[in-house]
């Protein structure tokens, strides 16, 4: 293949196969070393079997090296055999096709099925599929808690992967034709199981982006009016499972969460199940306020966009001192507009968090709350 006149051509045509013998060519290399010096050792006669298939292999591979390195333009040629393999790989896919591709085939030669990456893509792909294709009931999670777990693996796993795969093909592709290509390609649902290096990289994308908008869906309706980000949501949605088991599961903090973020998440996770529907009897109802004191209390020294929704819910809901309509127009989206027609609290009343859910205990005529705050 590479001694041909037109090597570069057999080359691209045969790039998953040059992948592959570059990635098993360490251990080829460890053990040819292994049992050439076993046959040192043990004097192993010359003419037996495994000396005459030892000999053709370090021939072989010999003639691998020496036609590698006189293909690379390189002009520091790297020592290992499989290093070399796969930098003669970069070389051929910078060079482009010789006279010119449609860009599947490009993205045929780019993407290889049996690139590491790619494989780690499939595999997060997998969990999405199974997870988010069945159909979402309103109310409680469609899913259990090893699932959320799974879930919360798989996006650092896929965006990873799915970031290394996009770095590649825009070093094999400085035109972006090729990206734009693949970007429109993901947004059709796959129609057959998907074979090829590209079908299972879009078939990869198209599950992970559907994948993160119904997460963003199904968080958004359950900490409203505060906004996840992205890399918050696996986390919290695996908190947010474990809280439909028990109401008493806390928000850990985390590298990703910290003490005052996880509280401002717990906060509007409890302002929105209020405002959807209240508990039943005295004590679930001074319950619920308990918890929710609580995680205001880890999110009083939060700051930014986030925080001021949740205090602007909260002041609605205490100028609009426990009505009937509070749970819908809670959270609605004109509630801004309900906000400016109605009289301003006192400036003597409390402006932090811990005290705007003070108040909104109070406006709710619950005396007994003081007990509970204490």
């Amino acid at each position: 293949m590479l001694r041909a006149f037109f090597w570069q051509e057999k080359v691209r045509a045969n790039l998953e196969l040059l992948r592959q013998v570059a990635l098993d060519q360490p251990q080829v290399d460890a053990t040819l070393e292994s049992v050439s010096q076993r046959a040192q050792v043990e004097a192993w006669p010359p003419n037996s079997s495994s000396m005459v298939l030892l000999a053709e292999v370090v021939k072989l591979r010999t003639a691998l090296s020496k036609v590698v390195d006189r293909r690379l333009s390189a002009k520091v040629k790297p020592v290992r055999l499989g290093e070399a393999l796969l930098l003669l790989e970069e070389e051929v896919l910078r060079a482009g096709p010789l006279l010119g591709r449609r860009l599947w085939t490009q993205a045929v030669d780019i993407l290889p099925r049996n690139l590491p990456d790619l494989r780690a893509a499939c595999v997060s792909a997998e969990v999405f599929e199974r997870v988010f294709a069945r159909p979402v009931p309103a109310g409680s999670l469609p899913f259990g808690a090893e699932e959320a777990d799974e879930v919360r693996r798989a996006f650092p796993l896929s965006d990873k992967a799915m970031q290394s795969l996009w770095d590649r093909v825009e070093r094999f592709d400085t035109t972006g034709k090729l990206r734009a290509y693949l970007e429109k390609g993901a947004r059709r649902a796959p129609m057959h199981p998907p074979r090829s290096g590209p079908e299972l990289f879009l078939h990869a994308l198209f599950w992970r982006d559907l994948a993160r908008s119904r997460l963003r869906v199904l968080l958004e309706s359950r900490v409203s009016p505060l906004i996840p980000g992205e890399e918050e949501g696996p986390e919290l949605l695996v908190w947010l499972v474990a809280r439909e088991a028990s109401s008493e599961a806390r928000l850990a903090a985390s590298p990703l969460l910290s003490e005052g973020r996880a509280g401002l998440l717990e906060v509007a996770a409890e302002l929105t199940a209020l405002s959807h529907s209240r508990p039943d009897g005295a004590w679930n109802i001074e319950v619920a306020w308990g918890r929710l004191w609580a995680a205001a209390q880890r999110a009083k020294a939060e700051t930014g966009p986030d925080m001021e929704r949740v205090c602007q819910a909260l002041r609605l809901f205490i100028r609009l001192r426990g009505q009937a309509e509070t749970p819908a127009r809670l959270f609605s989206r004109g509630s801004e507009q309900q906000l400016s027609r109605l009289v301003p609290l006192s400036t003597t009343e409390a402006e932090d968090l811990p005290g705007l859910v003070r108040q909104a205990r109070q406006v709710t005529g619950r005396s007994s709350w003081a007990k509970v705050s204490g």
